[in-house]
């Protein structure tokens, strides 16, 4: 008898079958790619979130927006692709710090376009953009050239992290700008084009995951979509100074997604997905999310 310990924990008495790249298995075939799903149902839930985001105004809607949702399907797709739990772990555990880099990306929003020249507005918005984006890119390869190196001090880096994004998000709402309801109806286009790029940053991570380097696929689990595309709506719709106001508690909100992560690189391989998710998704809207609630309403009370 051969049998090794499987991610699962079990112990075959034979090998599992290697999964190839594009989600095949030797001697079968799937019916479809590993990211496909996780990828429809980030897409969906993306939209829906949105509009939320939109109804219930920057202050409510920013911090319900920011609850681990499209981070779901992103575990579902990578702990079913990753080849074994490490890759599963150190994807979630490198989240973390793509939420981080997350609340930069927003934080430009707010401090680049009081200090870009009189230009029109069309050249500021994409100067913002611009900003932002290098910003993000500038910050994941260096979080992921010091995940890299963490090796098993990764997991406690990741709590770190997770702090400081909190510390941030709360900095941020301390002197947070007004943060008014929508009057305008953002259009289906722009719902559609969200639901496009979360789908796709998703599907890209979990094929990432099957490619062997985790640390890249959990960040890309976590890329901006729905906060830039938000961001561009807004400023579209109603001037730059309007979506200022659901930068600081979209800061806040998304620590929830980094706890969720963190936990649920525990509780998926020990208790299932489906168990595992609700427990991680549990964690992290009671310490996070319910906290940040009520305390963005005392002090908009005060």
């Amino acid at each position: 008898q051969h049998g090794f310990e499987s991610r699962r924990g079990h112990f075959p008495t034979a090998p599992e079958p290697k999964r190839l790249r594009g989600g095949t298995v030797s001697g079968t075939l799937d019916p479809m790619p590993d990211w496909v799903l996780p990828a429809l149902f980030a897409g969906t839930v993306a939209i829906g979130v949105t509009v939320a985001i939109e109804r219930l105004g920057g202050k409510k809607g920013g911090l319900i927006g920011s609850i681990p949702t499209t981070i779901i399907p992103a575990s579902f797709g990578l702990f079913a692709a990753s080849p074994t739990t490490a890759d599963f772990q150190h994807a979630m555990f490198i989240t973390p710090a793509g939420m981080l880099i997350n609340s930069l990306f927003l934080l430009v929003w707010r401090l680049a376009p009081p200090r870009l020249p009189a230009w029109p507005s069309t050249p500021r918005l994409l100067s913002t953009l611009l900003t932002a984006l290098l910003v993000w890119a500038a910050m994941a390869s260096a979080f992921v050239a010091l995940g890299r190196n963490a090796g098993d001090q990764l997991a406690i880096a990741s709590l770190v992290v997770i702090v400081v994004t909190a510390a941030t998000g709360v900095w941020a709402c301390r002197r947070n700008p007004p943060a008014p309801k929508q009057k305008r109806a953002i259009g289906l286009p722009t719902l559609i084009a969200r639901g496009i790029l979360a789908g796709a940053a998703i599907g890209l991570s979990v094929w990432l995951g099957t490619q062997g380097i985790p640390l890249i696929a959990g960040l890309a689990a976590v890329f901006p979509a729905i906060y830039m595309t938000t961001m561009v709506a807004l400023w579209l719709s109603h001037g730059e100074a309007v979506g200022a106001g659901a930068i600081g508690p979209m800061m806040l909100g998304g620590t929830s997604v980094s706890l969720f992560a963190w936990v649920a690189a525990w509780t998926i391989p020990s208790l299932g997905i489906v168990v595992g998710c609700g427990a991680a998704w549990f964690a992290a809207v009671t310490l996070i999310t319910v906290p940040a609630w009520r305390w963005l309403n005392q002090t908009a009370r005060t």
